[in-house]
């Protein structure tokens, strides 16, 4: 995967970021920080550009960040915890499902739902934010370190689906690893069903002493022969639909046609099994 690379911002930038998503960082990752005021010098910081460009590759920010006071360098870095391969599975599965969200990736947006879908964090939690610098700080962030990451925020005002590149992969990736449409990501706790095409299902065995309200046992239950179903109404026999609210784009012949056509096909998919 490819990192990505940003110039540097000038000087003068407001501090805050302007998006949810990049103030939904911010709260992410100053949660780890001990002290608020090494994150009120980084916001000055990065105000002032003192931050140079800025790479972003998966699980990693890095930036040669300028102090404020004397004009010195440091590399700076930090890591964020990639997501589960799992995670991202179940990412996929609802970026499928919903063709408004694979639009909305396409065009570099990330729907706001994904943010903690299905116990999946996509924003960073306690602990999986680390920062690293050759400054001679010991604050968790150093300045520095809160520099970039408030800069950070400001790269994810513009493009959100950045966040899914600092959690291991990009959009593209997410969007290839989607299962096809119709398709649904198997949870650990399903099973696939027995058996194989052409051939009966057997139901399982229920647990002992288990039965239907009848009394007959479950498993002689699920199997008995289900009676035929009787022929779909024809044209004499269409079923009656309620009268429409009267208006120019209502076709009421047309509806009933599509009616009765839908209530043969079933017919017909259900005489099959």
């Amino acid at each position: 995967m490819t990192p990505r690379g940003f110039t540097a911002f000038p000087p003068g930038r407001a501090r805050r970021p302007r998006t949810w998503w990049g103030s939904a960082w911010n709260r992410a990752w100053e949660a780890d920080a001990l002290d608020v005021r090494p994150l009120r010098a980084g916001r000055r910081l990065a105000a002032a550009g003192h931050v140079g460009p800025i790479t972003v590759s998966p699980g990693r920010l890095a930036a040669a960040v300028h102090d404020g006071d004397t004009e010195q360098a440091y590399a700076t870095r930090v890591r964020v915890a990639p997501l589960a391969e799992d995670d991202w599975d179940l990412l996929a599965g609802e970026v499928a499902a919903r063709a408004g969200h694979q639009a909305a990736l396409l065009a570099g947006q990330l729907p706001r739902d994904l943010a903690n879908l299905a116990g999946v964090r996509l924003l960073p939690a306690l602990g999986e934010v680390t920062p690293e610098c050759d400054c001679p700080e010991w604050d968790h962030p150093c300045r520095h370190a809160a520099a970039l990451c408030h800069q950070v925020s400001w790269l994810l005002d513009a493009d959100p689906a950045l966040l899914l590149l600092i959690r291991g992969r990009d959009a593209r990736q997410l969007l290839a690893t989607a299962p096809a449409p119709g398709r649904t990501v198997p949870r650990p706790e399903s099973t696939p069903p027995s058996g194989s095409p052409g051939q009966a299902r057997v139901a399982p065995e229920p647990p002992a002493g288990r039965s239907d309200a009848a009394g007959t046992a479950a498993v002689e239950a699920y199997t008995r022969p289900t009676p035929p179903l009787p022929p779909p109404p024809g044209p004499a026999g269409a079923p009656t639909l309620p009268l429409l609210p009267p208006g120019p784009d209502v076709d009421v012949d047309a509806v009933r046609h599509l009616v009765a056509v839908a209530a043969e096909r079933a017919a017909a998919l259900l005489r099959q099994h």
